[in-house]
């Protein structure tokens, strides 16, 4: 199958024609153009595929540790094999530079597969207290429900933990972004995968993820995505009492104390903020800086920013692409318009696209100064390379406004005095803090507080996420 088109769906370890065709063009939103189509499955498509899951289970959930290494180490070798062809296909559906895609998009995929393999290998299925064998068996059949900004690395951190607990699963890729899905099926088939534990049904949130959610035969649902369309699949999944895992948006603070090094927090914040667009849920969107160093910040911020280069993914010295859409580029331009009517200084940037590119969802490197936390750019999640810049008065302000919101995600702090900076840290209501430019750590947990969602994935708490805890009492030894 070429994965530039993918016109059935992957049920039962077979590639089966949908029940009702339904086609949907693919959008390469550097040009505006389709790439590709898929199909759109309905009810009856997500029934089939969640019955394979459902029969697949008894065996694959009794399967060895040793088996599950074996399937994880093939898949890796299999993806290995593709990895050039899966950095052109996200580049290709959701606009990244192929630079990014390359360092980073497409090597979620084998970053994930080596945590979860380090997991698997030394996990305590089972241990002893007392009387009382504890095990952790795998929770049953899962939805998988998963965004387009980082298509594969949401698709590993689910797929290869659900795969090393003993789950079988149906995944719903985003229909924006689903040809790298595609390709990531074919990786799993050629790494032999047993038929039925993993299952992919393309498809449209109000029709397939509802299905998913609301069907009696999944006891899980894992969802990434926007808070709104995570309410959605939690209420359809109360009816069925199932577990839900969700990871949603954010709005993440990033606090510069007055001990920073400056040059290099605020060069670091405006590059964090930009990277793949400003697409990423945990991206540093809210700078909080003291108000007597406000301009400073605001000037070393205006010189980064300059250095973002806006073009072609395939360019190599592009560093950022277009957003992925239509429907997100009149998203992100409206809320720039309201940060302007709000009253927000405009640094840079502003509406419409950069100089010289008149075809392609390209967004102009946006930064405003002077924000107030009450601005609709302050509290909304605008999911572009849109950077606010707020001045506070002194550290208890820093926190009371980096606390101010409805998610709780991630949160940067950069100071000079380790103490201060781990007081701070400590108060912060999210699930992250990346301390004076500390990056991700594969082995962490990632997840959030507040509407930013619940569960936790990546590493060893991504792998009890689809294990259900089971306690023997056994009789007192004699």
């Amino acid at each position: 199958m070429h994965v530039k088109n993918c016109l059935k769906f992957y049920i039962n370890g077979a590639w089966v024609e949908p029940s009702e065709p339904q086609a949907f063009d693919v959008i390469n939103p550097a040009t505006e153009q389709p790439i590709g189509r898929i199909m759109l499955g309905n009810e009856r498509d997500v029934g089939a595929a969640v019955a394979a899951a459902k029969a697949a289970f008894p065996e694959y959930s009794r399967t060895s540790r040793q088996q599950r290494i074996e399937l994880l180490e093939a898949i890796l070798v299999r993806y290995q094999e593709r990895y050039a062809e899966m950095v052109q296909t996200i580049s290709s559906e959701m606009g990244a530079p192929l630079w990014l895609c390359e360092q980073a998009q497409a090597a979620m995929g084998v970053a994930h597969a080596g945590a979860t393999l380090e997991v698997l290998k030394r996990y305590a299925f089972e241990e002893q207290r007392g009387n009382v064998t504890l095990r952790r068996e795998p929770v049953g059949v899962c939805g998988l429900i998963t965004p387009w900004n980082w298509p594969i690395n949401q698709i590993a951190c689910k797929v290869f933990p659900a795969l090393a607990a003993g789950c079988t699963m149906v995944l719903k890729p985003s229909e924006i972004a689903p040809l790298s899905a595609a390709l990531f099926a074919e990786i799993l088939h050629a790494a032999g995968v047993p038929a039925g534990v993993f299952n992919l049904v393309n498809g449209d949130g109000p029709t397939v993820g509802a299905a998913l959610s609301a069907h009696p035969d999944i006891d899980m649902m894992s969802f990434t995505g926007s808070t709104r369309a995570g309410i959605q699949v939690a209420k359809a999944a109360a009816d069925t009492v199932k577990r839900v895992a969700q990871e949603l948006g954010g709005k993440s603070p990033n606090i510069l104390l007055d001990d920073a090094d400056f040059a290099t927090a605020v060069a670091g914040g405006v590059q964090g903020m930009m990277l793949n667009s400003g697409q990423s849920c945990n991206a540093p969107s809210r700078m909080l800086v003291p108000v007597s160093r406000h301009d400073e910040a605001v000037a070393i911020a205006r010189v980064a920013a300059a250095a973002v280069k806006v073009g072609d993914p395939k360019a190599a010295d592009s560093v950022i692409g277009p957003v992925v859409s239509e429907t997100q580029f009149k998203k992100i331009q409206r809320l720039i318009q309201t940060g302007i009517q709000e009253g927000a200084v405009l640094v840079c940037g502003g509406t419409g696209r950069p100089a010289g590119l008149d075809r392609g969802y390209y967004v102009k490197p946006t930064i405003f100064a002077n924000v107030r936390n009450d601005m609709t750019i302050a509290r909304e999640e605008i999911f572009g390379p849109v950077l606010c810049i707020l001045p506070y008065a002194d550290d208890e302000d820093a926190i009371t406004i980096a606390n101010d919101t409805v998610y709780g995600l991630s949160s940067y702090v950069s100071g000079g005095d380790p103490a201060r900076v781990q007081y701070v840290a400590q108060r912060l209501r999210a699930g992250m803090v990346h301390v004076n430019g500390a990056g991700l750590d594969f082995g962490a947990p990632f997840g959030g507080y507040k509407q930013s969602g619940n569960g936790r994935e990546w590493g060893e708490f991504g792998l009890e996420d689809f294990l259900e805890v089971k306690a023997v009492m056994n009789p007192a030894a004699a």
